[in-house]
């Protein structure tokens, strides 16, 4: 019994001495971003997938697809999505990625209600839980300065 709270003991100390401080943490920053001890967070990633509606006129997927984009840059103005991109060819048939900056399963699905591609099923979505940087946010601020044309 003395042996494992010796060792108990010494785990809990160099684990204390190999905890560094950042001395650059800015607790306000940190709880405005909703930043746990670590500067992360929960948030939720869209694999974006081919969907089952093959039988869409391009008329329609045009339509769908401008509806898509509109989508992401309203649920972008309210700060519900904080990464969006296209993924290139490959034969999982994966579209896009969504990180969206809510933290259950459900809010996600009922954003991606308001998608039409994604209700009409031109795409499908994968959703996952995902722990990331409370700061990924921040990124979006000078997101909006590089951009020439508006997709």
């Amino acid at each position: 019994m003395k042996t494992l709270f010796t060792f108990l003991l010494l785990t809990i100390t160099i684990t204390a001495m190999t905890q560094t401080k950042n001395p650059n943490y800015d607790a306000e920053l940190a709880k405005t971003l909703g930043g746990d001890d670590y500067g992360m967070k929960k948030y939720i990633f869209v694999m974006l997938k081919t969907g089952s509606n093959t039988t869409a006129e391009k008329a329609e997927r045009d339509s769908l697809f401008r509806g898509h984009l509109d989508n992401i840059h309203r649920l972008v103005e309210e700060n519900k999505l904080i990464v969006a991109g296209p993924l290139g060819k490959n034969d999982k048939t994966y579209r896009g990625i969504f990180i969206l900056n809510v933290t259950t399963i459900e809010e996600a699905s009922q954003l991606l209600d308001t998608d039409p591609a994604v209700k009409e099923k031109l795409l499908e979505a994968e959703i996952i839980e995902w722990y990331g940087s409370a700061a990924l946010p921040e990124y979006l601020k000078a997101s909006d300065k590089i951009w020439k044309e508006k997709p």
